[in-house]
């Protein structure tokens, strides 16, 4: 079996990577020996090992490991899109998190990593009208995780959310591919809208902590939004905004700013 598992691997570099780090991790530090087999080496697949941690993480008394694990299992089968995503977050992750020294941390240990990666199994749930199982996955992420993203909001591949804390996801945003945010980010409405009522934020946006970007508004690809920011309107591509409420203050500073990380505002 094991044999059987190097050999999958070979065709995975994103697994095989993580396979290798955690039989380092494991003769690194013995006492985390049960968690990093029951997560990662116990596992055929990063699809598998996925499902299990999110079982793990979110099984309460309302909804047993088993069953969440079932649900998770069935959505990796069903959608691979699903693992080509998770694939594409550990590598965002891995690249632009400067606490980030190996591809196994996010699969363990970071919540923004594991509640997005929740998130999409919620959102396969919502696409399939399985929609109260879908409000279920979001109300566990938000008690576990204090991450709030609303099962029917579209978000891209290759996300990294630094530390997740108090992030809120509005029903009707849309989130593009290589998006980077920080803690406190609220993608939300402006009121009681109904209907199309949340932001789009296009590819490569880089969304510093704190920012608030809402209503039905676009911000272009590659730009900056300013730690603390309230945007209500339009943002142009490759352009900082900042300021209550935000306005243009400059170009992006670089074409790929969520991929540079580099929040400062350079006169």
């Amino acid at each position: 079996m094991a044999t059987a598992k190097r050999k999958l691997a070979g065709v995975d570099p994103v697994w095989r990577r993580i396979l290798t780090e955690a039989d380092q991790a494991v003769q690194d530090e013995p006492l985390l020996g049960g968690l990093i087999h029951g997560c990662i080496l116990h596992h055929d697949t990063l699809e598998k090992a996925l499902a299990y941690r999110m079982a793990q993480k979110l099984a309460s008394g309302e909804m047993s490991e088993q069953l969440l694990r079932e649900i998770a299992d069935d959505a990796y089968d069903a959608d691979a899109e699903l693992g080509v995503a998770a694939r594409a977050d550990i590598v965002a992750v891995f690249e632009r998190d400067p606490a980030c020294h190996r591809y196994i941390q996010p699969l363990l240990f970071f919540k923004g990593f594991q509640a997005v990666q929740a998130y999409r199994v919620g959102h396969w749930l919502w696409t399939e009208g399985r929609r109260d199982l879908a409000y279920f996955i979001q109300m566990r992420v938000s008690e576990v995780f204090g991450v709030d993203i609303h099962p029917a909001a579209r978000i891209g591949q290759g996300i990294m959310i630094d530390h997740a804390h108090s992030i809120v996801v509005g029903e009707t945003a849309v989130v593009g591919n290589n998006v980077s945010m920080l803690h406190s980010v609220t993608l939300g409405g402006t009121g009681k809208e109904t209907e199309d009522r949340h932001p789009k934020i296009g590819d490569g946006v880089l969304i510093g902590a704190g920012a608030k970007v809402l209503g039905n508004i676009h911000v272009g690809n590659c730009s900056r939004i300013a730690a603390g920011s309230v945007v209500l309107s339009d943002v142009p591509s490759c352009k900082t905004v900042a300021g209550v409420p935000a306005r243009i203050v400059g170009e992006a500073g670089c074409e790929q700013p969520a991929i540079n990380m580099d929040h400062r505002l350079i006169e």
